[in-house]
């Protein structure tokens, strides 16, 4: 039997993880079935359990993803990082992350009950509230750097789940305001002379 390559099993990999968040997102956790998943991916039960032995290593694997994805905060210069962080509430509102949206409200309703999604989902938030952290004991020294990055990222989870419940939510009067907000709150740098 010849080899597969290794792109072949990360897009087999892909292509059931995909599969996997669409049926979360449409019927929740406890609805879906391994089977459900099986069914949405086209690929074969046998293939699937090869790469998941269930369920909840499913859900894992896609809240592990979700970590790797938000370490974009963590590096570079200070106003290209805020700037991530205001275009990353910006994704709220984008048509194409209503999936994704809907699958993170039923993953934070997961953490509640499974130690081991609650302990991913805590990862994907102390991570980057770290370095949110990092960041704002850099800028605005005057403030608790932890607790300032709580309710940052408590912004971006409440905008996401009101986004969830309500379409009409006006994501980029909620960016700018955010926006607003954070250069009173952490003025620019001044412009560097040149010497």
């Amino acid at each position: 039997m010849p080899k597969v390559s290794d792109e072949y099993l990360a897009a087999r990999r892909r292509q059931i993880l995909d599969a996997a968040a669409a049926c979360f997102a449409r019927d929740g956790f406890h609805r879906t079935s391994m089977q459900d998943i099986v069914r949405e991916s086209g690929i074969s039960a046998g293939l699937v359990y090869r790469y998941f032995a269930g369920k909840d290593d499913v859900i894992a694997a896609i809240v592990a993803e979700w970590h790797d994805q938000r370490q974009v905060f963590a590096t570079g210069p200070a106003d290209q990082r805020v700037a991530a962080y205001l275009d990353y509430l910006r994704s709220v509102g984008a048509p194409e992350s209503a999936e994704r949206l809907r699958l993170s409200v039923q993953i934070w309703a997961e953490a509640v009950r499974n130690p081991r999604v609650r302990e991913l989902s805590r990862r994907n938030v102390d991570g980057p509230r770290a370095a949110v952290a990092a960041l704002i004991e850099q800028l605005a020294p005057g403030f608790d750097p932890d607790a300032l990055a709580r309710i940052l990222i408590a912004l971006y989870q409440g905008l996401l789940v009101q986004t969830v419940w309500d379409e009409t939510v006006d994501n980029e009067a909620y960016v700018g305001t955010v926006a607003a907000m954070l250069a009173v709150l952490i003025p620019p740098a001044p412009p560097s002379v040149p010497r």
